[in-house]
């Protein structure tokens, strides 16, 4: 139960029209009821979830579907369950550019880059020197070209596992490769057991947010049908072909 009903205040006086009944509960779901005891937890909606309310409602509907009360609350809560998803979808664009690397990791890469490029570069001098050295028979000073070269090796070997360590851990991700739910927003790391992914896509925040999204497609396949569908003749449009029916006999 959700609505100050939950705290045990009824009020026996409310008609479904009120402004203190909830819309969305009336012409469907709650986002309140959809994420209590998780961590986008919206707390009690304030406004009243009866069932009363929501039969009446429904009758007055099925009685005067012209009323334009319906439609102004359907549109109300298509906006609604719009934001939700809305502030989700950017909370997952916020994930993703978390993810991503920092400027400092971005230019500690090229430096590291650079500095491979030129210690590169350093080693193909070195080994040209050590064969000139070698030719001219100066057999000390190669072994000592040798060392350096071989030192150079090292240096640059470190620098290729520096920049690996740092290309696979870079940005808020770190070692646990983490990924985003583009659902609900969460965090998952791709190093999970299958046991605790399964436990993430079969939670109330999950199912939450999969619920919304799925009451948006049907809004869009409705507006779809409406849009799509045949014009209704209007009253004139029957006289005259009536008038016209009459006349052919």
């Amino acid at each position: 139960m959700m609505g100050p009903e939950a705290m045990g205040i009824t009020n026996t006086h409310l008609e479904w029209y009120d402004d203190k009944v909830c819309r969305n509960f009336l012409c469907g779901t709650c986002p309140h009821t959809l994420f209590t005891n998780t961590k986008m937890d919206l707390g009690a909606c304030p406004k009243s979830h009866t069932d009363r309310l929501k039969t009446e409602y429904n009758a007055a509907r099925e009685k005067n579907p012209s009323d334009p009360r319906f439609a102004q609350f359907q549109q109300e809560y298509e906006n609604n369950i719009f934001s939700f998803v809305d502030e989700c979808d950017r909370r997952i664009k916020a994930a993703h550019r978390r993810l991503e690397k920092t400027p400092e990791e971005n230019a500690k890469t090229t430096n590291l880059m650079r500095e491979i490029g030129e210690i590169e570069i350093a080693i193909q001098g070195g080994t040209e020197k050590i064969e000139q050295l070698g030719e001219q028979g100066l057999v000390d000073e190669s072994m000592k070209e040798l060392q350096a070269v071989e030192a150079l090796k090292g240096e640059k070997a470190e620098k290729e596992r520096e920049l690996q360590n740092l290309t696979e851990t870079s940005g808020a991700s770190g070692h646990q490769k983490l990924r985003v739910c583009d659902v609900c927003g969460a965090y998952l790391s791709v190093l999970d057991s299958d046991r605790r992914l399964a436990d993430h896509f079969g939670g109330k925040m999950h199912l939450g947010y999969h619920e919304l999204r799925r009451m948006l497609q049907v809004f869009k396949e409705e507006k779809e049908k409406r849009r799509n569908a045949p014009p209704v003749p209007s009253f004139n449009q029957c006289i005259a072909f009536l008038f016209r029916s009459s006349n052919s006999r």
